[in-house]
């Protein structure tokens, strides 16, 4: 199973995207700072631009789990192997300071936040909890 993320609004604090299970598309993302970031990039220089809890990951492709979040005491999509960043989720939440790095799933109904966020997280995990293979393209 394929999901792609594709950024289509990186403002001063959050960055607004549309998200895709096997080229459909599913709902709306928020994310924190979309500071240009990627996965190529040097750890180094990943590091020395990013800033805790404020930056959203590097684009890329990433392979994705699903597993119980020790944090969220729930199962959900976890990306493996990101550059300088661990733990990160794909969940729900409502604005950029529920992210801290991770893929908030929702309705991007009202500007800077999704809504009806815990409904689209709920039908995310039935739907990827089935599958054996799941990556993720951040674009």
């Amino acid at each position: 199973m394929k999901i792609s993320v594709k950024r289509i609004a990186r403002k001063a604090g959050y960055t607004i995207g549309k998200l895709y299970i096997n080229g459909l598309y599913f709902c709306d993302t928020l994310e924190d700072k979309d500071r240009d970031l990627t996965q190529s990039m040097p750890l180094n220089e990943i590091k020395r631009i990013k800033v805790m809890h404020q930056t959203a990951i590097p684009t890329g492709v990433y392979s994705v789990i699903v597993n119980m979040s020790p944090s969220k005491k729930r199962m959900l999509p976890r990306l493996l192997d990101v550059p300088g960043f661990e733990g990160i989720l794909i969940h729900r939440g409502n604005t950029a300071d529920d992210s801290s790095g991770c893929i908030i799933v929702g309705e991007n109904k009202i500007v800077g936040k999704v809504i009806n966020s815990t409904d689209y997280e709920n039908r995310l995990v039935d739907i990827l909890k089935k599958e054996s293979e799941i990556t993720i393209e951040i674009c």
